[in-house]
């Protein structure tokens, strides 16, 4: 494969190589608040090519605001974030990170099928003239106005794919076990189902990291299964996966390593020694306990 070819079994892209020279992401003693008080605080960690890491803590303990800092949407008001090796509030090769966010009802508001919200995920590579922002700054759009930026995109990228980006949206499809439901509008399916068809668009960009923000918040227990059996392969077939969950077991049974904060980091290491580790109790509190199987 080129640099900008999927391997359409899983949709992993080959442009994967170019960031096994240093760390994906690279934070060093982060700190931020949007206030006076730190919702992060001297935060320094590193996720390097091919990884699977769990960022866990309570509810309000700054998880969100890590992912928004890593992703570059956040600036620290002290210390350095990096992103592929740039400053993540400069980097600007968006098409290497799928973001994936929790279950929202404006999904259920997007006027479009699912093949159009899989397509999005190309539009990096087409010309980028009537693109929202120019083709710059979706990801912020798509966080503040997403039924809007998904409008908007589709009806700019309809035309100027390629049959080779057809093909690469169809395969992503395919990766995701979504084909059957191609032209079904994406408010018409169930959260699981949805949350596979923004995985699918991330693929479809060739993305190198997948950041998930809570995905199975809304999930039923059945496809959050299904969900995970999915970024499993994914990971397997070299794609750095990030994510912020609230349900430890499936941490604990999926990623191969965890980062547990509450505003600073308790604990970073592997999956298996954080269920044996104090971490839990000190950033849950006194009575916070792993169930598995159940959560925390």
């Amino acid at each position: 494969m080129s640099a900008n070819e999927t391997d359409p079994a899983t949709g992993a892209s080959a442009a994967s190589d170019a960031g096994a020279s240093g760390p994906v992401i690279d934070l060093s003693g982060v700190t931020f608040g949007y206030t006076a008080t730190p919702v992060v605080e001297d935060v320094s960690l590193t996720v390097d090519s091919g990884e699977y890491v769990a960022v866990v803590g309570p509810n309000g303990s700054g998880k969100s605001t890590l992912m928004r800092l890593m992703l570059g949407l956040l600036g620290p008001d002290a210390g350095a974030a990096r992103l592929f090796g740039e400053d993540a509030a400069r980097f600007d090769d968006g098409e290497r990170v799928g973001y994936v966010a929790q279950q929202a009802t404006a999904a259920e508001e997007m006027p479009i099928t699912v093949r159009e919200v899989v397509k999005m995920g190309r539009f990096p590579y087409v010309a980028v003239g009537n693109l929202p922002g120019g083709g710059a700054g979706v990801v912020d759009e798509l966080f503040d106005d997403p039924v809007g930026t998904a409008r908007r995109t589709a009806n700019a990228v309809s035309g100027r794919l390629t049959a080779a980006d057809w093909r690469i949206v169809d395969d992503a499809l395919a990766t995701v076990g979504m084909s059957a439901f191609a032209d079904r509008r994406i408010g018409q399916l169930s959260g699981g189902q949805r949350q596979r068809v923004f995985i699918a668009r991330a693929l479809a960009g060739e993305a190198d990291l997948l950041v998930l923000d809570e995905p199975t918040v809304g999930v039923d227990a059945e496809s959050v299964d299904a969900f995970y059996d999915l970024l499993d392969a994914l990971n397997a077939a070299g794609i750095t996966v990030l994510l912020i969950e609230h349900d430890l077991s499936a941490v604990v049974e999926h990623a191969d390593r965890v980062v547990c904060l509450n505003r600073e980091m308790y604990f970073d290491g592997p999956a298996d020694e954080f269920v044996e580790s104090d971490a839990l109790a000190r950033a849950f509190g006194a009575g916070a306990r792993f169930l598995a199987g159940g959560g925390e």
